[in-house]
């Protein structure tokens, strides 16, 4: 008697299917909590073209499930409303039209409450699904809901920083939430130098357990001797580079660097603020003072390859950072420990913060790996198209949900891009 058949007999469902339903409503349980402190006015509004609405990251996350299992895998679904394949499909154009990406916030309708019921419904209908899928579709389908509840949890951190983003708009600097932690701004350890050596070496991801298709194959490659620096870079380094002129000193930038500070104003860190009472940082708890010895963060590529160029090193390749970190356990401040912000190093190995408090720029190209074979089907378009003139960062941030990092993730955003959790560290030839 088949795993399906004991279902439909007795009620009963196997373990992995029953941890599978579990996972799912983890996942998408996660997300609503994530916009319960919003009022409703906060989902619609977007702040930029990059940003989107918390209602659209709601609803597009349930639109994937919907088109990529719900309506292949479940007889006789019906879509819960023909114009959403419209309003919120992102980019896959190999399923069809969509509704331009800046004017997301003019999205006033379908409402709020409309946008909970199609969750619902969705979500009542994938575990129907997953309860009484035939055993010979279960591999194939597993393998798209497992890509379909980490896409939920990279938007359930864009959520975070897109709202974050949002509410820096506005001249009150309203919390998100004002119960979040403040942390202590005691001294980090020295910074120490840790030594690599050489030789041929492999990196990216062997197969096993989940990860997403640019992380793959595993290939071999050259690498030189380097060093990593212990911990990343504060913003009380950060802040000394500001008052040595760094933002205006052009000997340290690249020349696309020089040009986003001259067109954007850039002096200083994204959600950095200048008063009369010294230097604040705008957070999701709102306007608080600067942490001097919490990592840097909200500074783009550009700004951290300035930095490094002052301080006489440079920014680590992903080979390096990933040699690094493979042996380390993946686990920091992330979005469970509650902080939603970095907080200064507590560590006293020879490499802290590697994973959490902030994603960290690498100075290299998001390309295809050798090999490279791109998820087939309907998603085919994840990862590949946006394989050009992006920057890969490792390591995750402080808002990166439980289980969705590892040594081999590659993130990866355009070289002048700030309202992510980015920061970095430093490294050198050896």
């Amino acid at each position: 008697m088949t795993a399906h058949t004991r279902q439909s007999a007795g009620n009963i469902l196997t373990p992995e299917r029953q941890a599978a339903i579990d996972r799912y409503r983890f996942v998408r349980n996660w997300t609503e909590e994530l916009a319960a402190p919003l009022s409703p006015e906060d989902q619609v509004v977007q702040s930029m073209a990059d940003a989107s609405p918390t209602k659209w990251h709601r609803a597009h996350t349930t639109w994937l499930f919907e088109t990529v299992l719900l309506k292949p895998y479940l007889a006789g679904y019906q879509e819960h409303d023909p114009a959403y394949a419209f309003l919120y499909n992102s980019y896959y154009e190999g399923i069809g039209p969509r509704f331009t990406r800046p004017d997301r916030g003019l999205l006033s309708r379908p409402s709020g409450d409309q946008i909970r019921k199609y969750r619902n419904d969705v979500d009542a209908s994938m575990e129907t699904l997953i309860a009484e899928l035939d055993d010979s579709k279960w591999d194939a389908f597993t393998a798209l809901l497992d890509l379909g509840l980490n896409h939920e949890q990279q938007h359930q951190e864009l959520l975070l920083t897109d709202i974050k983003h949002l509410l820096s708009r506005n001249p009150t600097f309203p919390a998100y939430r004002d119960d979040l932690p403040v942390a202590d701004s005691g001294e980090n350890p020295p910074l120490e130098w840790n030594d690599f050596e050489g030789g041929v070496v492999e990196i990216g991801h062997g197969g096993g357990e989940f990860a997403f298709d640019c992380e793959a194959p595993r290939h071999k490659v050259y690498q030189d001797p380097f060093r990593l620096a212990s911990h990343l870079v504060t913003n009380g380094e950060y802040l000394a580079f500001m008052e040595d002129g760094g933002y205006s000193d052009y000997r340290h930038w690249l020349w696309l660097g020089r040009s986003a500070v001259a067109e954007g104003g850039w002096e200083s860190p994204l959600y950095w603020l200048k008063t009369d009472d010294g230097w604040q940082e705008f957070g999701l708890g709102g306007l608080r003072p600067l942490n001097l010895s919490a990592p840097v963060a909200h500074v783009s590529f550009l700004e951290a390859d300035a930095y490094a160029r002052w301080a006489g090193h440079r920014l680590p390749t992903e080979a390096e950072w990933e040699l690094a970190a493979a042996p380390l356990p993946p686990a920091g401040n992330l979005l469970e420990s509650g902080n939603l912000h970095p907080v200064p190093n507590q560590g006293s190995g020879p490499l802290d913060q590697m994973f959490g408090d902030v994603w960290e720029w690498t100075q290299s190209p998001f390309v295809p790996y050798p090999g490279f074979r791109p998820i087939e089907g309907a998603v085919a378009e994840y990862n590949g198209k946006f394989m050009a003139s992006q920057l890969v960062l490792r390591g995750g941030s402080c808002v990166t949900p439980p289980g969705h990092i590892r040594a081999t993730y590659r993130n990866f955003f355009y070289p002048p891009d700030r309202w992510q959790f980015s920061g970095f560290r430093l490294a050198s030839d050896g």
